[in-house]
């Protein structure tokens, strides 16, 4: 018997007795796919109507709009558009919003310091920052279905923005601007970026006219988990400068990460002291907050709002000390009132942006989606990654008009809205009033509040990206593949930069899937003693083999980078080569010869699919087993792979009789057709 191991076999008659049914059972002939359809009938067409093929393209296009735009379709459409028409009539008013008011406070509260901070990130202006915490928002609690999410400025896209915004509009060489040279270099800055943000909402709108969201599914979870984690080491070094009270030049391109480090490194000794004290107070206080948050987050009606404590701290200790004056510390300075005039941005420079806006786009629905889905799952709804597609382009491509850089969902926030007990997208609205009450009335406070401190917010603020690096350990015992993935996607990311990185991570995650499909091995079924189960014989050393008889079970798609794989397991189980040759049985004595097979059964319940390269090298073994007097039985073909094989000519050397809908009936065929006594096909008595 062909095999890659010795293992238990019968033969004769004499051995019936191994071949026993399962009690309480009754008795059946075996089926194959033709007598199978024949009794329960094929597969439900779906009704078509009888002129709808005749119609040409256009009118059906229009039969379909038309249909539409009837009143029910026009309402359906409206609710899968406009999710607040779904939640809002079924909103526990009483329950649910006072926690929403607490959480959209909170979240608002700590969007304002965290805005401003991740506005520098993006080599803008911070009032900015406050723009992109109150337009996006917004429009994702009108679009979006993530009741948990929290939308607006977000490190790792503020990173992003930032290395192309400067490389897009760089500083002169000459350094010393004016004060109006330095107002027209941040006013095209703002442009910029403000581009990157109507491009990549105008990308994810496409993506979601296109019904792109199952792209979602490509986003591996250690891939995102690696590439925020790599952003956030970015972000830490970016910062440094900005903690020392160094004016350097922002490093862009490949490996900017150890260029950060070296020039910091050089400038070292022309750090400011007093900007360090301010870092190191600052870190002082958001750290152990941040602890504290996490740990009691049970006991703690609502987070500790440590950014906050630690504006207003340090504005009031750069007032009543003078440090901006007598120690040159860098303040946000006097941000502009209200908010700005709508203005479409400039896209003269449109093949570039698109360049960088790519990458943006698929950075926001990758981390959108994926957080989306985990609080979604967490608390028992859905989210629509179509739809997620709509909001998030929406939100970009309008924000854009206001002068907003790209955002998306963020981590920091969407936690903090959970652990303030918000329950929908109410909560945004609070969060709106927050910050427009800031950017109205409030915005004089923030005059004195040095940049130092908003770096130490950048760097706290990736404290959940850095501990995703706790989960390696796991990972590494659950799977070394997606550790792989992870370690790959982290290190592209850290050593060249977050785009290319990102990309570097996707590819090489479906490499692995695709190397995965390589590497599956052909099963040799045996049967259970006493049952009509078949089992993989490595499974256990009691399974019966019956002697002629070859049972494989191939699992996994057959295409075109596996049919070298299946043709070379056939020929070595099959010995295709070695007919009418004595070989020695694999593990039996030398004199030992191996029965050749008489009869094999292919197991394609594993074949998910198959192509034409796939389907023509099945038909070729099959007529190869026909030459070499061997029967062939296929069992258990899906509808769409049963139908690629007879397209591409199996039906020519197989009869449809030898098609069967499970093992058990072929391996009852193929004991009739030895002349064996065996397993008869039964139903189990319940």
């Amino acid at each position: 018997m062909s095999g890659p191991r010795a293992s238990r076999t019968c033969s004769g008659s004499d051995e019936a007795s191994n071949f026993r049914s399962p009690l309480g059972t009754r008795l059946r002939e075996p089926l194959t796919q033709a007598r199978f359809q024949q009794q329960f009938g094929g597969p439900e067409q779906d009704p078509e109507l009888p002129e709808e093929p005749s119609l040409p393209w256009l009118c059906r296009l229009w039969s379909s709009l038309v249909r539409a735009c009837s009143w029910p379709g026009a309402w359906r459409l409206l609710l899968a558009r406009l999710p607040p028409l779904r939640w809002l009539p079924r909103y526990r008013w009483r329950a649910w919003l006072l926690g929403d008011a607490v959480a959209g406070v909170t979240v608002g509260v700590v969007h304002v310091p965290q805005g401003m901070a991740f506005a520098l990130l993006t080599s803008v202006p911070p009032v900015f920052g406050l723009y992109t915490s109150f337009f996006p928002v917004l429009i994702y609690s009108l679009l979006g279905t993530g009741r948990h999410l929290s939308t607006g400025t977000f490190a790792v896209l503020s990173l992003m923005t930032g290395s192309a915004v400067e490389r897009l509009v760089p500083e002169p060489l000459a350094g010393n601007l004016s004060g109006h040279e330095r107002e027209q270099l941040e006013a095209q800055r703002v442009g910029a970026a403000a581009a990157m943000a109507f491009a990549s909402g105008a990308l994810l709108l496409g993506m979601f006219a296109l019904q792109l969201g199952v792209l979602s599914t490509f986003l591996s979870e250690p891939v995102v988990k690696a590439l925020t984690s790599g952003a956030a080491l970015h972000v830490l070094v970016s910062q440094l400068p900005s903690l020392l009270g160094l004016s350097l030049p922002r490093q862009i391109g490949y490996f900017s990460l150890f260029k950060t480090l070296a020039a910091v490194l050089t400038a070292l000794p022309q750090s400011s002291p007093a900007e360090m004290t301010i870092s190191a107070l600052s870190l002082a206080l958001l750290v152990p907050v941040k602890e504290l948050n996490v740990r009691f987050r049970d006991r703690l009606p609502t987070p500790i709002p440590g950014e906050v404590v630690m504006v207003l701290l340090a504005s009031v200790l750069c007032f009543t000390s003078s440090l901006d004056t007598r120690y040159n510390v860098q303040v946000v300075g006097l941000l502009p009132g209200g908010f700005p005039q709508p203005l479409l941005p400039d896209l003269a420079d449109l093949h570039r942006i698109l360049a960088d806006s790519l990458p943006i786009a698929l950075v926001t629905f990758a981390v959108s989606t994926s957080l989306a889905s985990i609080y979604a799952d967490k608390y028992s709804y859905t989210v629509d990654p179509n739809q997620e597609l709509l909001a998030h382009g929406v939100s970009n491509l309008i924000s854009s008009l206001f002068s907003c850089f790209p955002n998306s969902a963020t981590l920091a926030t969407t936690s903090l809205l959970v652990d303030a007990g918000g329950n929908t997208q109410l909560a945004g609205l609070f969060s709106c009033v927050v910050v427009m009450s800031v950017v109205l009335w409030l915005r004089h406070f923030f005059y004195y509040l040095p940049k130092a401190v908003l770096a130490c917010i950048n760097i706290t603020s990736m404290r959940q990206m850095f501990f995703q690096m706790q989960e390696l350990p796991r990972l590494w015992h659950v799977s070394r593949m997606d550790f792989s993935v992870w370690m790959v996607t982290w290190v592209a990311v850290v050593t060249l930069n977050v785009d290319l990185g990102l990309a570097v991570g996707v590819v090489f995650s479906m490499m692995m899937v695709v190397c995965r499909t390589q590497r599956v091995q052909c099963l040799v079924l045996g049967l259970a003693e006493g049952t009509e189960l078949y089992r993989p014989l490595r499974e256990s050393h009691k399974l019966l083999q019956v002697p002629g008889l070859c049972i494989l079970s191939y699992p996994t798609p057959l295409y075109f980078g596996t049919r070298g794989q299946l043709r070379h397991n056939l020929e070595w189980h099959l010995r295709l080569g070695e007919r009418g040759k004595e070989s020695a049985k694999p593990g039996g004595l030398p004199g030992a010869v191996a029965e050749p097979v008489r009869v094999v059964i292919l197991d394609f319940s594993g074949v998910t699919f198959a192509d034409a390269a796939g389907a023509r090298e099945v038909a070729q073994l099959a007529s190869r087993c026909q030459d070499a007097g061997i029967y062939l039985l296929l069992a258990q073909c899906n509808a769409l792979v049963l139908e690629t094989l007879t397209r591409a000519g199996l039906l020519d050397t197989v009869t449809p009789g030898q098609l069967f809908v499970s093992v058990q009936d072929a391996a009852a065929h193929a004991l009739e057709r030895l002349e064996l006594s065996g397993p008869k096909i039964c139903t189990v008595w319940v």
